[in-house]
């Protein structure tokens, strides 16, 4: 369990800082938050919010995201992840992006909603050997 208590400030930085973007839905399947705003990779507009999660995927994946989220409601599922190729702007080549959802419960299990992160990872997979802290 999280321990601490981080003021607002912390906190909205600390999202916004992670390296990675990230959607939250809560358990009516409505959009409540998102970060990364200027400089998503899949961009939402401000009238998403609060709207129902279907309104912002793709017509060829809304079976499969709507599969995994009625899993996670189930309990049988606790994440997803998958991978896609994608060129984004006028780049030379395809960004690698991975693509997970996780279920987000409370410590009695109950769903509260799913948390959906996306992350350019082509520099990730290209690391070779080792780069401590002190060299």
């Amino acid at each position: 369990m999280f321990k601490g208590k981080l003021p607002d400030a912390v906190l909205a930085s600390l999202l916004e800082t992670l390296p990675l973007e990230f959607s939250i839905v809560d358990a009516n399947d409505k959009v409540l938050a998102w970060n990364r705003h200027e400089t998503r990779v899949f961009r939402r507009t401000d009238n998403v919010l609060g709207r129902d999660v279907r309104a912002c995927h793709p017509g060829k994946s809304l079976a499969k995201v709507e599969a995994i989220i009625s899993e996670m409601k189930k309990g049988t599922r606790e994440s997803a992840e998958f991978w896609i190729d994608m060129k984004l702007g006028d780049a030379p080549q395809p960004e690698k992006i991975l693509i997970q959802y996780f279920a987000l419960r409370d410590p009695s299990g109950a769903y509260l909603g799913c948390l959906e992160c996306s992350q350019k990872i082509s520099r990730i997979q290209s690391l070779k050997g080792q780069q401590r802290l002190m060299d």
